[in-house]
């Protein structure tokens, strides 16, 4: 079968491999659409900075490069292990790509995605979503709903890292919410404030090409900070109150910086996007305003089921800012996002 393997920095290669077959308790999936994510990026531009050792076997899933990549996805089950019974052949599923230890204390206390040794099947594991066929054990699939398909069904694991952000926040009805970055995981943050009762959303987005995207989606108040006084918009929209929360989807720390100056004493920032270099941060600042900074990562399997539940009511609509591509364009795919251009990819995977 055809796979997209990533071997090194810069070094992605379509190539045939052997086709897997399901091990107990696994399914084998036929893929269906996978999505290119921030980290693809990573992983093809900066390996080191993606949060994996390549240069070992991984400590859960024993993989390291070459590794076939594509942890955001979805596909129909076409054969199962021994002794899988919520699942069978014909079933469509979001993939759960998280591969986590269960002995280490954020697994004991229920944050998987915590793990101290935690991977990800399309990143670190035996394969990914980009291939024709892929296996994962049964527990790593969600069965979609009829009115789910399966191109909205390989956005379930992005829109879960916006919920989860928002979820952890606390963030509802009465808040006030300034979101950074209006790309994917911003737009996947924006759907989710709103999901949870917030009403007052700004968004900080340079790129016009984005700020149309989330303004799709029913954002309202949509700033360029480089054209507008961010505070300035911000203190107009409030009342010069500020805003109880910011959403970090940059992942820019000047933009996190100002972020931080306009939460209203008591606000919390939570970083969702990767940020390549460090921050100065003022305690003074944060003690005698009482505010909190922390961060979200990933998902959780509730964060999946509430997604799913979200997008078979409609919520979600990929128009105007998900873009479908070939398998054989991944490569110029990820080239592409990463110089700017588009906000969201999803890969077609057809037949060999």
């Amino acid at each position: 079968m055809k796979a997209v393997v990533f071997h090194a920095k810069q070094d992605l290669r379509i190539e045939d491999v052997a086709e897997p077959t399901p091990l107990p308790g696994q399914v084998k999936l036929k893929n269906a659409h996978v999505g290119i994510c921030g980290t693809d990026l990573h992983v093809y531009y900066d390996p080191d900075t993606c949060g994996s050792d390549f240069s070992k076997p991984h400590p859960i899933t024993g993989a390291q490069p070459p590794q076939i990549l594509g942890h955001e996805f979805s596909g129909t089950v076409v054969e199962v292990g021994d002794g899988v019974e919520d699942l069978k052949v014909g079933d469509r599923v979001a993939a759960w790509p998280i591969y986590h230890c269960g002995t280490c204390h954020p697994c004991l206390t229920g944050r998987p995605a915590g793990c101290t040794t935690a991977g990800f099947h399309g990143l670190t594991s035996h394969g990914g979503g980009l291939a024709t066929y892929t296996t994962l054990k049964a527990t790593q699939c969600f069965k979609l709903p009829d009115s789910v398909d399966l191109r909205l069904g390989a956005l379930v694991e992005p829109m879960s890292v916006g919920w989860r952000a928002v979820r952890r926040s606390g963030a509802g009805k009465g808040s006030r919410a300034l979101v950074i970055g209006a790309g994917p995981i911003g737009i996947s943050v924006f759907i989710a404030l709103r999901e949870h009762g917030v009403e007052a959303i700004f968004v900080s987005e340079p790129s016009a090409m984005r700020r149309a995207a989330i303004a799709g989606v029913g954002a309202t108040h949509v700033i360029d900070p480089m054209s507008t006084d961010l505070a300035k918009a911000i203190a107009d929209l409030t009342g010069g109150a500020g805003v109880d929360f910011v959403f970090d989807a940059a992942g820019i720390v000047a933009a996190l910086d100002q972020g931080i100056s306009l939460l209203a004493p008591g606000g919390s920032a939570v970083i969702i996007g990767v940020h390549s270099t460090t921050m100065i941060v003022d305690p003074l600042t944060l003690l005698l305003r009482e505010i909190t900074i922390g961060g979200s990562c990933a998902y959780d399997r509730q964060d999946f089921a509430e997604v799913i539940e979200a997008m078979s009511r409609g919520v979600y609509d990929p128009t105007g800012w998900v873009a479908d591509v070939a398998f054989n364009d991944v490569e110029s795919t990820i080239v592409a996002l990463h110089s700017g251009q588009g906000v969201k990819a999803l890969v077609t995977i057809g037949e060999d």
